[in-house]
């Protein structure tokens, strides 16, 4: 049973505004939104397309419009055929979608900064929200969402912007909700805490749970729940394509990293021996190979060990999640929700506000928050202060008048 929009949302049309919006991931996206809508496949992976989510009064499939910026200028049909080839996406299906994939590549901008763009901070995210804000003004769509799903950048030095960042001010300022489904900083800036509670915005993230963490979530609660003491945990990630050229920089594998190691130390009840290890393994292309080793003891102090591995096509495991948190971050902005949407953890390594960390739990929360936006579904009374500093932002001393009002941020 597909998920149906409610009376509120039929006939509108909701933009979808894609950070790295010629990659892998978000090329999946939008031939995949294109392939369920014509029937050509089905919604598989999609969790807003089960029956848990059809009276949550979702924008549906087909009124999704995509853009986005990019630094790069392969044309997004070019981009399907090539992982096409590489057996990312069906055999066919860039043809049969041909038209999609182009409408969307002619709403792709440049993005930046590339090497030698002379233009500081404001100048960037003025530009930035300004390509967003024509681009919601020709489709005719009565919202943006603003997703991140460009390669890892390192964690920023200093006070600067990473480009995440950058990115991040500028859906605030196109008055757009944001979802962060990388590691990278975006919204986590100290300089932009304050805008982003005072923007009555919702947003989510941060970096997408669909693989190894997304096992832990559900191995680490077992083991409490069943007493069983676990020693060490170790990890080896195998990954090729975009993102695993950009993890073999130590700082960004260690950004990728603090997300899986907080869910085992938030499920057991405390950090726990062992470390993961990302390698770039330019072959292995869009697939990546995830080992995962846990020590444990049981009864009497006997020596146990479970090994996993999980092996699985990166842009095919993300693009679903990325559309369900496009659909469900819109429908939140349509029902008035603003701040940290902690109710969607499910999805993320690092959720943004409060929340369990056992995907369970997780799914249980998600759940009820279908139920809150439904017509006529009463306000949360759970509900985060929308004034109140995002808990999961780092604290920082009180930004310059431009980055607080979200007309730029501190240099």
């Amino acid at each position: 049973m597909s998920a149906s929009p409610s009376a509120s949302s039929r006939g509108s049309r909701t933009g979808v505004w894609l950070i790295g919006a010629r990659g892998s991931v978000a090329t999946t996206v939008v031939a995949g939104c294109a392939a369920v809508t014509a029937g050509l496949h089905p919604p598989t992976g999609m969790v807003t397309e089960t029956p848990d989510f059809a009276d949550a009064g979702l924008p549906a499939l087909p009124s999704l419009v995509f853009g986005g910026h990019d630094t790069v200028d392969c044309p997004l049909p070019k981009r399907a055929e090539a992982l096409a080839a590489g057996g990312v996406l069906p055999h066919g299906l860039p043809s049969a979608v041909h038209a999609e994939l182009a409408a969307a590549d002619r709403e792709i901008r440049p993005g930046g900064p590339l090497p030698g763009d002379t233009r500081d901070e404001e100048e960037l995210i003025a530009a930035f929200a300004a390509d967003i804000t024509d681009f919601a003004r020709r489709s005719g769509v009565d919202r943006t969402v603003v997703v991140n799903v460009a390669s890892t950048e390192p964690a920023p030095a200093g006070g600067a912007l990473p480009a995440s960042s950058l990115y991040a001010a500028a859906a605030l300022r196109a008055d757009c909700p944001y979802v962060n489904f990388t590691p990278s900083t975006g919204l986590h800036h100290p300089a932009l805490s304050a805008p982003a509670a005072a923007s009555g915005l919702p947003y989510a993230g941060r970096d997408g749970k669909t693989g190894q963490t997304l096992l832990r979530s559900v191995l680490g609660p077992m083991f409490a729940q069943r007493a069983l003491a676990v020693r060490a945990w170790s990890g080896t990630n195998l990954l090729g394509g975009g993102d695993g050229a950009a993890l073999a920089d130590p700082a960004a594998a260690a950004a990728k990293n603090a997300g899986k190691e907080r869910v085992l130390a938030d499920t057991l009840g405390a950090p726990v021996e062992g470390e993961v290890h990302i390698d770039d393994v330019p072959a292995l292309g869009d697939w990546k190979t995830a080992w995962d080793h846990i020590a444990f003891d049981g009864f009497l102090g006997a020596r146990m060990f479970l090994q996993t591995t999980w092996q699985g096509c990166d842009s095919s495991l993300a693009a679903p999640l990325v559309l369900d948190l496009a659909r469900l971050v819109a429908r939140a902005h349509q029902r008035g929700l603003s701040g940290p949407l902690g109710q969607l953890g499910f999805f993320f390594k690092d959720p943004v506000g409060d929340g369990p960390s056992a995907l369970a739990e997780q799914y249980t929360e998600l759940k009820r928050f279908a139920g809150r936006l439904a017509d006529g579904a009463a306000p949360d009374p759970a509900a985060p202060d929308p004034a109140a500093p995002d808990p999961a932002a780092p604290d920082s001393a009180a930004p310059d008048s431009a980055a607080a009002d979200g007309r730029g941020a501190r240099r």
